[in-house]
């Protein structure tokens, strides 16, 4: 008798880099709400640090009334928190852009989700007792590594605004799905910022300082900065918040389908509020109807969709989906350019083929 596991075929991450790894999730295959580690897109700005966990401390030190040196096991012990959150890294779909930019040439999969636990970064900063001229707090990882553009090295450091970091659902995770955290995705604890672009949570966490004053490192200044001109820095502004953005997974983009009827199905996330709606068009953007959306009661999370298409008519089709949220946003229909191709979130667009 055949092992039926020789006819079971899996997806697997799409390569867009081997050093530094970069691999996105193949998310036109995802059919469920939480991506298995295997899955779980890869960004990566330098080579994986070489860590040594058996004694591992995390300083906490800056503008704070009691510097901490806090052990791996004294933070297990803490009250943990646990969030389900999309992460979507800010050149997700970079690829997309016309002109053309340079960077990751990120398809429709640098984007996961799944469910985060461990200790509010709130937690940790009361404990050290945040001084009244506190500003930022600064989150540094283990990872570093040359930049093409600057001569010294660098470890990647970011930095959120105080109020950012004293959300209580801005964790430092320590588990993913109800595993421990995977070295590949920032164990033994990486910073999770619901609601942001995946640039701010630092995976391999080394020190967090808190400070006065506003941090000007590379991976804060220079990049994840949205540019909108090509010859100059005007109108500069920094990356912080998610693009109201979906995709469709099904039909896949430039397949032969038979006339019939299809499900045309796929997800939307936000960063402001909530998926108020998904529309579609079959016909490029002519006329639209309003998709089926599941029912989320989380705002960190993507939501799934889906609308049954009655394909009678053979020929070349472009099938579009817009989303809109809460706060008013919706998908426009050309992104906002920007040379280092961050947020792109125009309306999705897939073609097919009936035959």
């Amino acid at each position: 008798m055949a092992d039926p596991k020789h006819h079971v075929v899996k997806p697997y991450l799409v390569t867009r880099r081997l050093q530094p790894e970069n691999q996105e999730t193949p998310i036109q295959f995802i059919d469920n709400d939480r991506i298995q580690t295997s899955l779980f897109y890869r960004r990566n700005h330098f080579s994986y640090p070489n860590l040594t966990y058996s004694n591992y401390f995390l300083p906490i030190n800056g503008v704070v009334t009691t510097p901490l040196l806090i052990s791996l096991h004294s933070i297990l012990q803490l009250p943990s928190k646990t969030v389900e959150v999309v992460l979507e890294c800010s050149g997700n779909k970079r690829s997309l852009f016309e002109p053309k930019v340079f960077g990751e040439q990120w398809g429709k999969g640098a984007i996961s989700q799944g469910v985060w636990q461990g200790v509010p970064l709130r937690t940790l900063l009361e404990i050290s007792g945040i001084k009244e001229a506190a500003k930022e707090v600064v989150v540094e990882g283990y990872d570093f590594g040359k930049r093409t553009d600057l001569e010294n090295v660098f470890s990647y450091t970011r930095s959120l605004p105080l109020e950012k970091a004293m959300h209580p659902d801005t964790i430092i995770a320590y588990e993913y799905n109800k595993q421990p955290l995977s070295f590949k995705h920032g164990f033994p604890f990486r910073l999770i910022v619901p609601k942001w672009y995946g640039m701010a949570s630092v995976k391999w966490i080394k020190q967090i300082s808190v400070m006065a004053s506003p941090f000007n490192g590379p991976f804060q200044k220079i990049d994840y900065m949205y540019y909108p001109n090509l010859e100059n820095d005007d109108g500069a502004h920094p990356v912080t918040t998610i693009n109201v953005n979906s995709t469709i997974q099904k039909p896949l983009d430039m397949a032969r389908i038979n006339t019939g009827k299809h499900v045309v199905k796929g997800i939307a996330w936000t960063g402001k509020g909530n998926i108020t709606k998904v529309e579609i068009s079959t016909d490029n953007g002519h006329t639209w109807s309003e998709a089926q959306v599941s029912d989320s009661k989380s705002s960190y999370k993507w939501v799934s969709w889906s609308y049954e298409w009655n394909a009678v008519e053979k020929g070349i089709f472009s099938i579009v989906s817009k989303a809109t949220d809460s706060s008013g946003q919706t998908q426009p229909i050309k992104p906002y350019w920007n040379r280092n191709g961050y947020g792109y979130n125009a309306i999705d667009h897939i073609k097919v083929m009936v035959e």
